[in-house]
């Protein structure tokens, strides 16, 4: 019968991308293989000689035993080293981390929880965090959860990797705009109760599968009576989805709970979307004073009246806020909701020129891989 870590030991076979671990150390290896798993990762355990230099480099994280660090000190240096100390009253184990060119030097079981987050973050190949913008209501009835919407379909149509946050309980849920609500998937009840890491690949997956839109993941309510979400678990899901990259977009409610507050403190941006209308922009002066006490960069989207409305650049001015743009209102937006067709759809309509404009000047262009975007 094998043990748990001659399951893991490969000294031949294919290189994988997953972590590699180089140890003699039994304790230390089985440490390291059970906070692997808790990443939800399969390592390669490596014993008996040194690593070659293609395992080397290929491993999406090295993690060496101080048993080991002379021995791997000629590899080469790579980013993603981690050195695990074994004797905490070695002042030579900071000398072979230099040698070795460690980023850091590690001893358990004191370091156990950031070991799981870097090992997860190398399992899920976390590159730049995704851009994320709040986007919330000067006043009831404002459009947010449109513009929300649009955004996030305007940047999945383009190839972008996109989720869109519904945090507004009260909102009617954002699944009805994009025709998903009969989807089945998790939504904010499921997930009320996480609370630490949370994967955000996993997350993806678990949500509804939008067929027309497969790069947009979507994270709404159910119909049920649940009416918030703790603030533990709405960091956790935004943790989660920032780490995935590309673009994510949050339906924030005007009055700002403790779940509200976390994301627009995780967020890049926030766009408050004010009417041009008298009381609508002295509804927007108060929301935008509670949301600029939690971010620094608010921006307006004024939504022109249909007649005597305030201009805009009036508007922004007593909001003291920049002014994102004006946008015009969708001919036959009300028509598409009930057909199920999402905001942002009409490619040349008000709302997707807005939407494709904006992601222009705040996010980084789309990287191509293989000739198509990711």
């Amino acid at each position: 019968m094998s043990t748990p870590i001659a399951d893991h030991i490969t000294a031949e076979g294919p290189s994988g991308a997953g972590p590699l671990i180089v140890t003699e150390d039994d304790g230390l290896a089985e440490h390291l293989l059970r906070i692997c798993a808790a990443a939800g990762t399969e390592p390669r355990l490596l014993r008996g000689a040194p690593p070659t230099r293609e395992l080397w480099e290929a491993a999406s994280l090295v993690l060496v035993g101080d048993d080991q660090a002379v021995r791997c000190s000629g590899l080469g240096r790579r980013g993603g080293v981690l050195l695990l100390g074994l004797d905490l009253d070695d002042p030579g184990v900071w000398v072979r981390a230099v040698q070795l060119g460690a980023e850091h030097v590690l001893f358990l079981p004191d370091a156990e929880a950031w070991l799981l987050d870097r090992i997860a973050d190398a399992a899920e190949g976390v590159g730049s965090p995704a851009v994320t913008v709040a986007v919330l209501g000067g006043s009831g009835g404002a459009g947010a959860s449109t513009l929300a919407c649009a955004l996030a379909v305007t940047a999945a149509r383009a190839g972008r990797r996109t989720m869109l946050l519904d945090g507004d309980p009260l909102g009617g849920g954002l699944d009805i705009l994009l025709g998903g609500e009969r989807v089945s998937g998790l939504r904010w009840p499921d997930l009320a109760g996480s609370r630490g890491r949370v994967s955000g690949a996993e997350l993806a997956r678990a949500l509804p599968a939008l067929k027309r839109l497969a790069a947009l993941s979507c994270l709404s309510w159910d119909r049920g009576d649940t009416l918030t979400v703790p603030p533990e678990a709405m960091r956790s899901v935004l943790a989660a989805s920032r780490r995935r990259g590309g673009l994510v977009v949050v339906d924030v409610p005007r009055h700002l709970d403790a779940a509200a507050g976390q994301a627009l403190e995780q967020s890049d941006l926030a766009l408050l979307v004010v009417s041009a209308e008298l009381r609508a922009v002295a509804a927007a002066d108060r929301v935008a004073a509670a949301a600029r006490m939690r971010l620094g960069d608010v921006r307006a989207v004024v939504r022109p009246a249909r007649a005597g409305g305030l201009p805009a650049r009036q508007i922004v001015r007593g909001l003291r806020l920049p002014l994102a743009g004006e946008l015009e209102p969708e001919p036959g937006l009300a028509q598409d909701v009930v057909k199920g067709v999402p905001p942002g759809s009409r490619e040349s309509g008000p709302l997707a020129r807005f939407c494709a404009s904006f992601l222009n000047e705040v996010l980084p262009p789309v990287p191509v891989v293989g000739g198509g975007a990711y």
